[in-house]
């Protein structure tokens, strides 16, 4: 039987998440609606809501979900995760501030570049300096970027220091769909991780993984509990 996705946002992703949904590469899913400011519609069960809307309606949403029993993927970012310490219980609540896989895999050599970092000073080496810098298309309202927040996270949680010690900047220009740098530099060499997104539909296509992933699993997850099973075999190895 087909996963009825319901998606919550009319904007460009959640556009591109409904064209995604009806393209012939997605025939486990059914469309089952798309709502805008006006929020989830009464009576029209879906299995699993994919939230790509505005950090204001997540609370609302989270409420919907808990109440309808419906799973919840939510990519929307800029809100207070506080509000999943109150998250319901018995539905799968998954957080992904950025769908893509490959941004999946940059958190966790992040996070093995801040333990170097760590190991580095350690051995004498000099002050090592880490930083993450991201641009973005003019329309984007947060700032930094919930991605950019999540890898600068990793580097201080490797590095065994505070998220205030990482050094974030960020750029909006034109259209950029997205970039994201990371730096690790001393005195005698520096190293940069970069991701750059080309096309949106790469975002698709990771939300719908996400939705397929979280369905029946209750409780919260983050897009690095799905990226851990798809990557494992490559970080073990």
């Amino acid at each position: 039987m087909a996963l009825r996705i319901g998606i919550i946002g009319r904007g460009r992703l959640g556009g591109l998440v409904a064209a995604a949904v009806r393209g012939s590469d997605a025939a486990d899913l059914q469309l089952g609606w798309t709502a805008g400011r006006e929020g989830p519609p009464r009576g029209t069960a879906v299995d699993v809501a994919v939230d790509v809307s505005h950090p204001e309606a997540v609370p609302g949403n989270l409420e919907w979900a808990g109440r309808t029993g419906t799973d919840l993927v939510i990519g929307t970012t800029g809100w207070d995760r506080a509000l999943l310490q109150h998250a319901p219980a018995d539905v799968g609540v998954l957080v992904a501030p950025n769908f893509s896989l490959s941004m999946a895999l940059v958190r966790q050599l992040s996070l093995v570049l801040g333990r170097y970092a760590a190991r580095s000073q350690q051995g004498g080496s000099g002050p090592v300096d880490l930083a993450v810098h991201e641009v973005h298309h003019r329309h984007k309202v947060d700032a930094p970027s919930g991605s950019a927040v999540l890898l600068a996270r990793a580097l201080a949680e490797g590095a065994g220091r505070p998220e205030s010690e990482i050094a974030t900047s960020n750029l909006r220009l034109g259209e950029v769909v997205g970039r994201h740098e990371v730096h690790f530099a001393t005195p005698a060499e520096s190293l940069v991780l970069t991701h750059d997104a080309h096309q949106r539909e790469v975002f698709a296509h990771g939300a719908l993984a996400a939705a397929r992933w979280v369905h029946d699993r209750p409780g919260v997850h983050t897009f690095d509990d799905l990226a851990a099973e798809e990557l494992a075999s490559l970080l073990a190895g």
